[in-house]
């Protein structure tokens, strides 16, 4: 009796104990602005002396309000790019943004995001997208597509 009930006791703790926490680490600072001047090289930017950081850091008149000229691209879009090198303050924080405008039958060429996902919305006209599955496990691949209108979303995982 003792023994069964010291195995239900150890089984039950070992159950108890293989919890897994399945996330990121809480991240040491709340923010890393890009220190661009300095001459560390690493994977990415060092962070700025966060005393010298101000709300510029975070700010970017981008003026992403207003077309982009569309007629100068073999493929009939022009993209906006926001990343950490025009905007230090989204250093670490794995996101950037972009504005793409089209001409009439403009393309974003078929590219990847190697661990990275896009939210795609759209302000104006009606937009084809999609996405091609990879690494299935019947070695087929399966195209994800809609025809988006104004105010419509879509997300490339």
């Amino acid at each position: 009796m003792a023994a069964s009930t010291y195995l239900l006791l150890v089984a039950f703790l070992a159950l108890l104990t293989s919890q897994a926490i399945a996330s990121d680490p809480s991240p040491l600072q709340d923010f890393c602005v890009a220190d661009k001047h300095s001459p560390v090289n690493v994977n990415g930017f060092v962070c700025k002396d966060p005393m010298t950081v101000n709300a510029d850091d975070f700010f970017k008149a981008a003026k992403l309000d207003q077309p982009r000229d569309t007629t100068k691209s073999k493929v009939g879009s022009n993209v906006t790019l926001i990343n950490v090198m025009q905007l230090p303050g989204l250093n670490t924080l794995g996101i950037s943004l972009a504005r793409i405008d089209y001409a009439p039958l403009g393309q974003n060429p078929p590219h990847t995001h190697p661990r990275a996902t896009e939210i795609l919305t759209v302000l104006e006209g009606t937009l084809y997208v999609g996405f091609v599955t990879s690494n299935q496990a019947d070695n087929t691949n399966k195209l994800f597509s809609k025809v988006l209108n104004k105010g419509d979303v879509f997300v490339f995982p």
